[in-house]
């Protein structure tokens, strides 16, 4: 990447600067700001989440929640600030010339090696659905065992989660389920998967109840059908730090509206005209950070919607909570062209 893919103006809006952080590995999810050409402050996804949570216009100005107290060195003192950020916990550090334009930019893992992370956490996939939305390929296969590139998609999930040292899997099953448990008992893999068999379709949430007794611990539930190409460490000490019985992970969507929107007065007055607007809204992705009571206080096998598990602790004030994500950061196969857009950005051919 070039410093230019790390430059963002302080009047750009803050749905145009999760753009550009939508470009950035993961590990280097930074932004510098600039004002005609100088840098003058620093802008991170942490920066954009703690926004989003407080309800932030995500159309207000970068400037408006940059960090304009950032650390930064000029070129002079260059070996200096490679040792500072060996020993302090920053990311990133832009190096200036005189005119304080950015050079260059010292990351703490130039090579992009992700620090060795262990979640000693299980996940649970939902993996039994129909995927009658992918008819007809999943006439012939469950829609976990659609490929995208060599592998399936279950797997690339799998694989993802793995980097992050998880190696204990649930997978709940139906549709199919003999040919899912077939293919992941012969393949080579470092983790073990457990199966939990619906004798008849439970929701999105109450094959939950059939693991009662099995997991006794925070778990990460996912569909069998999405990636998220997040920090999950991140996620779940959140999570944590938190306290939420439940932590939804959603993303960003912008809504084109094919149309020109009108607002206008009591009187009838036009106020403002925007033609065919993206409307930014969050979603929900289909991936949750759950403590393990909620397990624990389902009714065993009694069909039930993820959503509707959530409404209950909801009313019950307790504390449900988001993880805000770019829409970049969401790979969702439940439609054919999504399956093509997925399919492009995991196996590289886009």
């Amino acid at each position: 990447m070039n410093i230019e893919d790390f430059l963002i103006d302080e009047q750009a809006s803050i749905v145009e600067a999760m753009a550009l952080l939508d470009k950035i590995p993961i590990f280097k999810k930074i932004l510098f700001v600039v004002r005609d050409g100088r840098f003058v402050a620093a802008l991170t996804d942490g920066d954009i989440r703690r926004w989003v949570l407080k309800k932030g216009n995500l159309d207000a100005c970068v400037k408006d929640i940059a960090n304009y107290k950032p650390q930064f060195a000029y070129e002079s003192d260059r070996l200096a600030a490679k040792e500072f950020i060996q020993n302090n916990p920053i990311a990133a550090m832009p190096i200036l010339n005189d005119n304080d334009e950015i050079i260059s930019i010292l990351f703490l893992n130039d090579k992009e090696v992700k620090p060795q992370i262990t979640l000693n956490l299980p996940v649970v996939i939902m993996a039994g659905g129909l995927g009658t939305r992918l008819y007809p390929y999943t006439k012939i296969l469950p829609k976990p065992l659609i490929p995208i590139g060599e592998i399936p998609i279950a797997e690339h999930i799998i694989n993802r989660f793995y980097e992050y040292g998880i190696d204990q899997f649930f997978l709940v099953v139906n549709h199919k389920k003999n040919m899912i448990k077939a293919y992941f008992n012969e393949i080579e893999k470092g983790y073990s998967v457990r199966y939990v068999d619906e004798d008849e379709p439970l929701g999105t949430g109450g094959g939950l109840s059939l693991l009662k007794g099995k997991i006794d611990s925070t778990f990460i539930l996912t569909n069998g059908d999405i990636l998220i190409e997040e920090d999950y460490e991140k996620i779940y000490k959140y999570h944590k730090q938190n306290h939420n019985v439940i932590t939804m992970v959603c993303s960003l969507k912008n809504i084109k509206i094919p149309y020109g929107v009108i607002e206008f007065s009591e009187g009838g007055e036009i106020k403002e005209m925007k033609e065919k607007p993206n409307i930014p809204i969050f979603v929900n992705t289909g991936m949750y950070v759950v403590e393990p009571k909620v397990i624990e206080e389902l009714d065993y096998n009694q069909m039930i919607d993820f959503p509707d598990i959530i409404e209950k602790y909801m009313h019950r004030k307790e504390k449900v909570g988001i993880y805000p994500v770019s829409e970049n950061s969401w790979l969702d196969m439940g439609q054919l062209d999504e399956l093509e857009k997925m399919r492009g950005r995991l196996v590289g051919n886009d």
